[in-house]
């Protein structure tokens, strides 16, 4: 495999490209993991072309066929799955034997799955932590790599997730508070936690629904009303992200401290385009510079007018010139 090397720096520009798209799978399959997990796994585009594994957000977000999107699906072969717990894998909310290292497992036995020698990897928000964690742990199998919404999963950055978010919402953030009862506000991961993680949907569903409100609305840097309702109609979604997340958080994403910073020399000669909004609340830019910074082989692209969801116009753009940009350097 040639090796591929971008600028260092690229300046941002408003990418007014449109996107690809939607497509329906070439092919979908369940593939079992371990004893107790099946993932749904899903493949598109062309064959002959550029592999990438797709990895979503949330954790347990799930994908979708619009991620597609993205890609011209003539240049790419897309393999997509939703995680552990998550959406279509079973057993759905399943947190049992579900980690980051265990995903990393899985995404191995989903490129033996499909006969992949190497493939880019393309994640966003918790998919760019994962991804990265998966370049970490198999450099050899890896083209190289196109993140966006970058999470370092570092201490303050989970504290920034429960307590920081609501600096800028903080109309959002009282709702959140307000929810849970005052002699428990000191901890409000802890009770969130609890209230999630109950079997009786009288207790996860509201939990579930209050933060994820809260979290969709820092999303993005204007936020859609119409689009918020849609999202939170659907109770297996609202579950999965909400339960996955605090499972998660609660548990320090099981990563050492700043393992991701401290593990960047494994993969820092292959190339990365980092997308990143300007104005993301979630996942502040200082984590998509610092992993730049740390990243020889490393292009960031700062969107102006970009927050954190993939929905915005923005953000969706950079994605489609990162995916073209990376595509023309294979092909050169």
């Amino acid at each position: 495999m040639k090796s591929i090397n971008f600028p260092h720096i690229i300046e941002e520009k408003n990418h007014d490209i449109p996107l690809f798209p939607s497509s329906t799978p070439n092919q979908e399959v369940i593939l079992k993991v371990s004893p107790i997990h099946s993932l749904h796994c899903a493949i598109y585009g062309n064959p002959n072309g550029i592999p990438v594994i797709l990895l979503h957000g949330g954790p347990g977000a799930g994908c979708y066929d619009a991620m597609t999107r993205f890609f011209d699906l003539n240049r790419w072969y897309v393999v997509m799955f939703d995680q552990r717990g998550a959406m279509r894998s079973e057993p759905f909310g399943c947190m049992e034997e579900n980690t980051p290292q265990l995903s990393v497992q899985d995404i191995e036995s989903i490129r033996k799955h499909f006969n992949i020698e190497k493939w880019v990897v393309f994640g966003g928000s918790w998919g760019s932590t994962l991804g990265i964690l998966y370049g970490q742990t198999h450099p050899e199998r890896c083209i190289g790599f196109i993140l966006r919404g970058i999470f370092l999963a570092r201490d303050y950055d989970d504290l920034h997730l429960l307590y920081g978010m609501g600096k800028t919402f903080p109309e959002a953030y009282e709702k959140v508070v307000q929810f849970i009862p005052e002699g428990e506000r000191n901890d409000l991961r802890s009770a969130y936690y609890r209230r999630v993680m109950d079997p009786d949907p009288a207790i996860h569903m509201p939990a579930a629904r209050t933060f994820l409100r809260f979290d969709l609305i820092c999303s993005t840097h204007q936020p859609d009303p119409v689009y918020l309702e849609k999202q939170l109609s659907n109770d297996k979604a609202v579950l999965s992200v909400t339960k996955t997340f605090f499972y998660y958080a609660s548990h320090d994403f099981f990563l050492k401290q700043n393992q991701i910073i401290s593990d960047l020399p494994l993969i820092s000669h292959l190339p990365a385009i980092i997308v990143h909004g300007r104005w993301d609340v979630v996942t502040l830019p200082e984590m998509a510079y610092s992993l730049h910074q740390k990243w020889d082989n490393s292009t960031l692209w700062m969107v102006p007018l970009g927050g954190h969801a993939t929905t915005e116009p923005a953000i969706a753009r950079a994605l489609v010139a990162a995916t073209n940009s990376f595509a023309e350097k294979m092909e050169q």
